[in-house]
């Protein structure tokens, strides 16, 4: 009798099991939105950016940041929550002074962020989705790559599918940022909102808006961004992507563009 009672509960648990091999892979990349969905219990999502150049542009200089080796990893520990592990492994920094017109070279690695999410409706993402997630960000790197100090921040991502095509997506951020000199951290606040449409079975497409208010010592700022991205999954557990961040007010960064991969274990 007890050899039945361990094969039934056994069956009863394959289901499950199932369920969670067949969940959809959603990369948090690209775009400005954190997703709600979590990777399944036992499953690996390894992200990298591979390519990423920043232009911000005031009276005074200009400054190109190129990044490359961001990775992001995240483990499926639960069946609605995930741990994850990011480091930024190389950046370069080109800055030309308008005035003098001589030019700064940097090369630097960045920050270790540790982070955990936390689903609370689909982890799959689908339907009405809602999340918790937190992460702290340890400073292992070097301005202008690196933050300089210790940073934290809690965010609440959300999903809806509207139809089989079309998702509305929004994320709301509350951080202790670090301050511009490295030394010390602020508040600051973040609203992200967007919408994904599914192009084909494999290429999907999202145009998101973003305004951050940051309350840094050396001045305060709100910045207002727009980003467009695409997605391509030729496999269930690989994609593709690449994305534009246009800046919409002085304080935001002028231009963003980047491209990456994302594999499923």
């Amino acid at each position: 009798m007890r050899i039945w009672d361990i094969a039934a509960a056994a069956l009863a648990l394959l289901p499950c099991t199932a369920w969670a091999a067949e969940r959809d892979y959603c990369p948090d990349r690209p775009g400005l939105d954190t997703p709600p969905c979590t990777m399944a219990p036992g499953t690996l999502s390894l992200e990298a950016g591979l390519g990423d150049w920043t232009l911000s542009r005031d009276a005074d200089q200009r400054q190109d940041l190129f990044l490359t080796g961001d990775l992001r990893l995240r483990y499926g520990f639960a069946d609605h929550a995930e741990v994850q592990l990011g480091w930024t492994s190389l950046g370069f920094s080109r800055t030309r002074d308008y005035t003098t017109g001589q030019m700064a070279r940097e090369t630097r690695t960045g920050d270790v962020t540790l982070g955990v999410r936390r689903n609370l409706a689909n982890p799959d993402g689908s339907g009405f989705s809602v999340a918790l997630a937190g992460f702290v960000s340890l400073p292992t790197g070097r301005s202008p790559v690196g933050a300089g100090d210790w940073g934290a921040g809690a965010l609440v991502p959300i999903s809806v599918q509207v139809s089989d095509t079309v998702s509305l997506t929004s994320t709301s951020e509350l951080d202790a940022a670090v301050d511009d000199d490295g030394n010390g951290r602020h508040l600051a606040v973040g609203q992200t909102v967007g919408a994904a449409v599914k192009l084909g079975e494999k290429l999907s497409a999202a145009a998101e808006y973003q305004i951050t208010f940051d309350r840094d010592p050396s001045g305060y700022t709100h910045q207002q961004v727009s980003g467009l991205s695409l997605a391509w999954q030729p496999a269930k557990n690989l994609q593709f992507d690449a994305g534009t961040i246009l800046g919409l007010d002085r304080d935001a960064n002028d231009v963003e563009l980047y491209f990456g991969v994302s594999r499923r274990f």
